[in-house]
């Protein structure tokens, strides 16, 4: 927290406050602690942004993500046409699994979630749209963090790749690329849920089903 990114100092720190709601609600003295941020900057910057609802109040009076960033949020992703090719597939991937899905694309060190649909199970793994992880942790990570002429253990025999519990205890996914007509890896599709549904071998039983979406996501985008 408190990185100066584009050197606008008061657009940076409201954006430390965002970063810091995306987990969870967060009182003042938290978000003072998350963001190493004054007490007195944290208060008017999240109430600043309260009252442009992007930042809201629940029921303790905690400060958390505001409402306005789902209608953001969706406007983004719609207006990206990847996420939109995306849709059917995503949809039937979801349904054939019963699991979680997400389709994520690089952004420098970080890979972002711009579509997501999420199990009908009760214990299931929900990654938000929008939320940044890592590269190089988590199948999806690991696929978008590869050149185009890199393979892995994973890779060398199978299309797809899988991860238990790298990102999160209890949690397993399988991914593969989606390339465009280069060949170019632009997306990881992926599918994850809990280790006790999905087993400790994730690629044996969903593999080729992601690897399916991942073609069908790149039919839908050939011209």
């Amino acid at each position: 927290m408190g990185i100066t990114v584009t050197g606008v100092g008061v657009l940076d720190k409201a954006v430390d406050v965002l970063d810091a709601l995306e987990q969870q609600p967060l009182s003042l003295a938290e978000l003072v602690t998350a963001t190493g941020l004054p007490r007195a900057t944290a208060h008017r910057l999240a109430t600043a942004l309260e009252a442009h609802g992007l930042v809201r109040r629940d029921g303790d009076g905690r400060f958390a993500l505001g409402s306005r960033l789902l209608a953001l949020g969706r406007a983004t992703a719609d207006a990206w046409p990847l996420a939109a090719a995306a849709g059917l597939a995503l949809t039937a991937l979801r349904d054939e699994t019963a699991e979680s899905v997400q389709l994520f694309v690089r952004d420098g060190e970080e890979r972002v979630c711009i579509a997501a649909l999420q199990s009908p199970h009760g214990l299931r793994t929900i990654v938000p749209l929008g939320a940044r992880l890592p590269l190089g942790v988590g199948s999806a990570g690991r696929v978008l963090a590869r050149t185009d002429t890199d393979t892995d253990s994973d890779t060398d025999t199978t299309p797809w790749t899988q991860s238990i519990e790298e990102r999160e205890p209890g949690v397993a996914s399988v991914s593969a690329p989606v390339r465009d007509a280069s060949g170019h890896v632009i997306a990881a599709v992926s599918v994850s849920g809990p280790v006790e549904r999905t087993s400790r071998h994730p690629g044996r039983r969903y593999g080729e089903t992601v690897v399916a979406a991942a073609r069908r996501i790149e039919s839908a985008l050939a011209p």
